[in-house]
Formats: C-alpha cells, sequence, structure tokens
C-alpha cells in the first residue's frame, strides 16, 4: 500500500526485454535500506524489487503490467515519480493507494493560474465514472484531489510545491499518464451492482 505521496525522483538509466522487460532505476533511496522483493510504487505503478546497486534498483514488469499502463512508453532517461510502500505507523498525507494502475488517462489541457498549473485529463471511459469532483485519484503515483469533472475528462490543480518535487513540472498535452481510482469508489460502486 501507498500514500500516493512521492518521496523521490527516480531516473529510468536501462530497458531490457528478458521474458519480460527488466528496469534499472535510478534513485536517491538509501538502497542499503532496501531489500529484495521490497514495493516501490514508479510512476504509480507497484513493482517488485529485484536488484540493487549503490544508487539504483531493478525491477521486472511483465507484459500484462506493461500493457496496462504508461510503461510501454518509458525511455532511458526518463524521470518517474517514485514512494516506498507504507510502513506501520506512516503519515498517510494523501490516499490509500495499491499501486495497481486501472488505466491510462492522457493530458488533454495544461494551463498555468497563477503560480499554480491546472491539468485537465481524458480517462477511458469504463473509469470515468469512478472519478468525482473533490474525490482523489493517483496519477502516475501522486495523490490528487480532482477539481472538476465532466464526462470523461477531469481536472486538478497542482500547486508550485508538487511540481517541484514530482515530474509534474514537465507535462505537456498528448501525455500519458498511469490512473488509479480511488479504492473507496471502487467498492461503492461494487456494492451499488449488487443493489
Amino acid at each position: 500500500m501507498f500514500t500516493g505521496i512521492v518521496t523521490d525522483l527516480g531516473e529510468v538509466r536501462a530497458l531490457r526485454l528478458a521474458g519480460d522487460l527488466q528496469a534499472r532505476i535510478g534513485t536517491g533511496y538509501d538502497t542499503k535500506a532496501i531489500d529484495i522483493g521490497a514495493s516501490i510504487a514508479c510512476d504509480g505503478v507497484c513493482l517488485t524489487v529485484t536488484g540493487l546497486g549503490a544508487d539504483w534498483f531493478e525491477v521486472d514488469i511483465s507484459a500484462e503490467t506493461v500493457s496496462k499502463t504508461n510503461v510501454s512508453g518509458w525511455a532511458v532517461g526518463q524521470r518517474l515519480n517514485l514512494e516506498r510502500a507504507l510502513r506501520l505507523g506512516d503519515e498517510l498525507g494523501g490516499h490509500i493507494v495499491s499501486g495497481h494502475v486501472d488505466g491510462v488517462a492522457e493530458v488533454v489541457g495544461v494551463t498555468d493560474e497563477g503560480a499554480s498549473t491546472r491539468i485537465s485529463f481524458r480517462a477511458p471511459e469504463a473509469l470515468a465514472r469512478f472519478i468525482a469532483p473533490k474525490g482523489s485519484v493517483a496519477l502516475n503515483g501522486t495523490s490528487l484531489t480532482v477539481n472538476e469533472v465532466e464526462g470523461v475528462t477531469f481536472g486538478v490543480n497542482l500547486i508550485p510545491h508538487t511540481k517541484a518535487v514530482t515530474t509534474w513540472g514537465d507535462t505537456a498535452v498528448g501525455d500519458l499518464v498511469n490512473l488509479e481510482i480511488d479504492t473507496l469508489a471502487r467498492y461503492v460502486a461494487r456494492l451499488q451492482e449488487w443493489g
């Protein structure tokens, strides 16, 4: 489990196809404090650490994960939002995030409003019903509050701090981002199906 509060900016250092996709990710985390088998959210995708170095970790990414996320577009040199798994006693500053990406949303608008930036997204139609004004979403692993929703389009507002400590300062129209809907919204919808 994660909170959607990004704690490091990583960088894709290597990508290799060997059955699954293997990625080496540079990090500022103290890798001596990371165990093989630990979970790290990489742009919101919960991945298992399979190798460690002085300032990097490696992960194996299944074809299923590549097909359901924006991992297929990762490139060497790309920055990633990173978050270590939640530990008992940690502050829950964002919202409960599983790292199980539901789909990919497309950036359809980027507008500066003072020092903040409003970003609009087009969600996959099947997921749009789970997104509500003032609700939470995880986008590329970042817990964000939804400002407005109109059909399959929704918007969020990013303050300067968020843009500075995440990859959101680099966002452009056409970017594809990992979308995880709020866990509570998922369960409420499921309960309503059973009516």
